[in-house]
């Protein structure tokens, strides 16, 4: 995702606060096609299989929010979610027998008895787009198909207010969801009509309600911060009534203004006012939530105190070892991050979902659209995941993987954040390097400015569609 209106990653001169959320790196805009489309069983045949993750895909929402550009979709013709259903089973059959004939993983685990997942999410568009007797099924594929124990392992669901009905949330619940997020926004309604996220208020209390009796383990509410029309009073407004259900989690994420999404047309250049709106709104946000006993795990991610653990942070599932199902969904090696095309635009997305759909199984056990993961490109999406963490980096763990200290590969950009004041000092020695709060404030000009010079040129030349 980026803020600019190239759709790039900007320069390390540019003074706004807001370039581009890194939520997995690296983007998606810089793949490309495979021209050797290489076998699954190949490229998994040396990776440890022990401990993977699992991410199913459904590329479907009831309506499409002004600032989203993820792949989805508005609505579903009659038969299109049972035919995608059918494609993700003969996906999910030809991985898992990919994975299975890959040969003994560098740990000298596999096959059948060697192959576990360790966590697993749902996500989209709207997992709850489909009827329970769908997400039922879902859940039969990541288990039948590819041997994921739903029961015993974190399992993330995302979910909108409208879709977040009684008898979808109870499928969930029996097959062992342990967090479901619900993407709020605002507990404003005009803010959420300038969003262009048609919702009332009623209804959102009336979803939360319902999940909270689903008996679900862990709640996170998603706001956004940076609406048109709103105000420190209304951005109160919103993060109290969501406090008063006492989510587990609660995400604040700043509003980015995307080409190709129905807020588009406010996108125009640099905008010096709304970057401040923005940062003033998230401190405000910030501090509200540790001050009501809330921890801060990243720039948007906060966790209540007492929350039961959830395994893994919630950055963990774009590291190696990751599977992903579905026509938008990443799946990841050491060597290579591979996935289905990309765009944003509603023509191309439905052309994507009916190529999709219309695959055989054999077409699932090759990969076709990726970028080789270099070993510079594994440094810099170590650091940068592990730095955007509150708890930031350990430099023990970076220098035994990679065999050096960070400042030995990436001097220049440390000493830049240190020269802003974004990286803390905890004195000579140190086995953690961490972001200052300000540093933290400022993750989303941080996290882009590691971008690779190679990365930065393959998503320059994206042609979006």
């Amino acid at each position: 995702m980026t803020a600019t209106a190239t759709g790039t990653p900007a320069t390390a001169t540019t003074a706004s606060p807001y370039q581009s959320y890194v939520y997995a790196y690296p983007h998606k805009t810089a793949y490309r096609p495979l021209p050797d489309r290489p076998a699954l069983r190949t490229l998994w045949a040396d990776e440890p299989k022990d401990a993977l993750s699992l991410y199913l895909h459904v590329p479907f929402c009831e309506v499409r929010c002004g600032f989203c550009n993820l792949f989805t979709r508005i609505g579903a013709p009659d038969g299109l979610t049972t035919a995608y259903l059918d494609a993700l089973d003969r996906q999910a059959t030809a991985v898992r027998e990919a994975l299975e004939d890959g040969g003994r993983g560098r740990d000298g685990a596999g096959g059948r008895g060697g192959l576990r997942f360790a966590t697993a999410a749902f996500g989209g568009g709207t997992p709850t787009f489909l009827t329970a007797a769908e997400l039922t099924r879902l859940c039969d594929i990541a288990e039948h198909r590819m041997g994921a124990d739903l029961r015993a392992v974190p399992l993330s669901v995302e979910a909108s207010p409208a879709t977040a009905t009684a008898d979808r949330l109870a499928v969930l619940a029996e097959r062992g969801a342990t967090r479901l997020s619900l993407g709020v926004q605002s507990f404003v309604d005009s803010e959420a009509r300038a969003a262009v996220r048609p919702q009332r208020r009623a209804d959102v209390e009336a979803a939360l309600a319902r999940v909270r009796e689903a008996r679900i383990p862990v709640l996170n509410i998603d706001l956004i911060y940076g609406i048109d029309g709103q105000t420190d009073a209304t951005w109160l407004h919103s993060l109290d009534a969501a406090l008063a259900w006492r989510p587990e989690e609660l995400y604040l994420y700043p509003l980015y203004v995307r080409p190709l999404t129905g807020l588009d047309r406010r996108r125009g250049g640099p905008d010096p006012a709304w970057d401040a709106q923005r940062l003033r709104l998230y401190r405000l946000g910030r501090d509200h939530l540790l001050a009501h006993g809330y921890t801060q795990q990243s720039m948007r991610m906060f966790r209540r105190a007492d929350a039961p653990p959830q395994g893994a942070d919630d950055y963990a599932c774009q590291t190696d070892g990751m599977i992903g199902l579905g026509c938008g969904a990443r799946s990841y090696t050491a060597g290579l991050h591979y996935s289905f095309d990309y765009a944003v635009g509603m023509h191309e997305i439905r052309g994507i979902i009916d190529d999709y759909v219309s695959r055989p199984a054999a077409d699932f056990a090759r990969a076709e659209h990726g970028r080789r993961m270099t070993p510079d490109e594994a440094r810099r999406r170590h650091l940068l995941q592990s730095l955007l963490q509150a708890e930031g980096l350990d430099t023990d763990d970076y220098r035994a993987r990679f065999g050096a200290g960070p400042a030995d590969h990436f001097g220049p950009e440390l000493d830049r954040f240190a020269a802003r004041g974004w990286l803390a000092d905890d004195g000579p020695g140190s086995p953690r390097l961490r972001l200052t709060p300000e540093g933290l404030a400022h993750s989303d000009a941080i996290g882009p400015e590691l971008f690779s010079p190679a990365v930065r040129a393959a998503m320059a030349a994206y042609e979006r569609k």
